[in-house]
């Protein structure tokens, strides 16, 4: 049984030709895959084509949901092979149709400008609850559905600094800040580095559009899905360590949330940047 938290492990791939590969899943309880999951293994499909480069940015479209009973194709576009770029297009296919697609570039490491955002204050994340903590103060107010969720092996530390109530959420400012790092060890390499970075960076982003409206994943009539997700990889870091990730929702419009993202190394470095944009809207009761 593969082990839910290792995700060095579970987002490995199988490679079946020279530019197609396959990918697995494993349980998460949800009758979908986490997207999260596809971005960080298309990545991966697409560094496995690449040498001496680092992917410096990603562009993905989340086209159907993905059936977590079967593997995952990825089908790799040698796009181009520049001087100091490389550009890679990957194609994740199910059922013969694809689940999602995803462009990346990569570049040759060099020395330039730098500036950067200041990071935004926060507690020190040893000083916030973890999940368990989080989760016993509420576990007897919740359904047991949410309770099977919130039990269940994750491979990513979280630690929420102002986390939406589960039971009675109520209207929040569109903005907050979570500490993320990886539960288990996910070695140097910088593509399996940066592929699990992506993994948790799609964990919680989408709540961060709803918490103006007071609502959660599991309020009656809400329908909520990502669209797509971008993101810009600044500097190496390790996500061993602790990371700050800050996210914003400057609209909501048309059926759809828009958030920003900034992920921080402990030291106040912005490592990485991300976008997305989501599907959230209330159903109509039927009759």
């Amino acid at each position: 049984m593969p082990d839910p938290e290792n995700l060095a492990e579970n987002l490995t791939l199988e490679q079946l030709e020279v530019n197609l590969f396959r990918g697995f899943n494993w349980d998460v309880g949800w009758k979908r895959i986490f997207g999260g999951q596809v971005i960080a293994q298309a990545l991966l499909a697409a560094y496995a084509t690449v040498e001496d480069r680092v992917c410096h940015s990603l562009h993905a479209y989340f086209i159907r949901p993905g059936d977590p009973s079967i593997p995952i194709l990825y089908e790799v576009d040698r796009a181009r092979d520049g001087g100091s770029f490389m550009t890679r297009r990957v194609v994740a296919i199910q059922h013969g149709q694809q689940i999602l697609n995803l462009a990346a570039s990569f570049q040759t490491p060099e020395e330039g400008f730098e500036h950067q955002a200041k990071m935004p204050h926060a507690p020190d994340p040893e000083d916030v609850p973890d999940e368990a903590a989080r989760f016993a103060q509420m576990k007897d107010d919740l359904p047991p559905e949410m309770v099977a969720d919130f039990t269940r092996p994750r491979p990513i530390d979280t630690r929420w600094i102002d986390p939406q109530s589960l039971v009675k959420p109520v209207k929040k400012s569109p903005d907050k800040s979570i500490w993320l790092r990886a539960k288990k060890p996910i070695g140097g390499d910088i593509a399996l580095q940066q592929a699990v970075m992506a993994y948790a960076s799609d964990m919680a982003f989408l709540e961060t559009a709803l918490r103006p409206h007071g609502v959660i994943w599991s309020t009656p009539g809400l329908q909520t899905a990502s669209l797509d997700h971008a993101m810009w990889f600044h500097h190496p870091f390790d996500f061993h360590d602790w990371h700050l990730y800050h996210s914003d929702s400057p609209s909501a419009s048309g059926g759809r949330g828009f958030v920003r993202g900034e992920m921080f190394s402990r030291d106040g470095k912005l490592v990485a940047s991300m976008t997305q944009e989501c599907l959230m809207r209330m159903r109509k009761p039927r009759g």
